[in-house]
């Protein structure tokens, strides 16, 4: 783990087990990835980037586990999934989920398959 992770968790690092978890998963699965750490977001890309940690809050505070982190990926598509806390279109054809993660576990086989599509996705645009 580098500095700038370890800053970025700062106030967060209990979410710092579940961040190691989708680290080494997409590392794992997915070639050529390059990790960018920056101070509001984790951005991981091959040609563009394709999924990222931030703590932007998606649901009600009301609503949240007492440990969270925010994952986001994005899509040529809508996917629906209850799992999935919102999802916006910011122009055609391009559209970006998020899915609050509060327990390593959440890191599963749905979640990761959802990153994989969004790196194909993104391997594959040419604009």
């Amino acid at each position: 783990m580098d500095n700038d992770t370890l800053f970025f968790f700062g106030e967060h690092m209990d979410a710092l087990p579940m961040y190691e978890r989708l680290e080494n998963a997409i590392l794992t699965r997915i070639p050529d990835v390059k990790i960018k750490v920056a101070k509001t977001q984790i951005t991981f890309a091959n040609k563009r980037g394709f999924a990222f940690v931030s703590f932007n809050p998606c649901r009600k505070a009301k609503d949240r586990p007492a440990v969270w982190m925010t994952v986001t990926f994005g899509l040529g598509y809508r996917k629906e999934s209850p799992r999935i806390d919102v999802a916006t279109e910011p122009y055609p054809g391009r559209w970006t989920h998020h899915v609050m993660v509060g327990t390593p576990d959440e890191i599963d086989e749905e979640l990761l398959g959802w990153i994989q599509e969004a790196a194909d996705f993104s391997a594959a645009k040419t604009r």
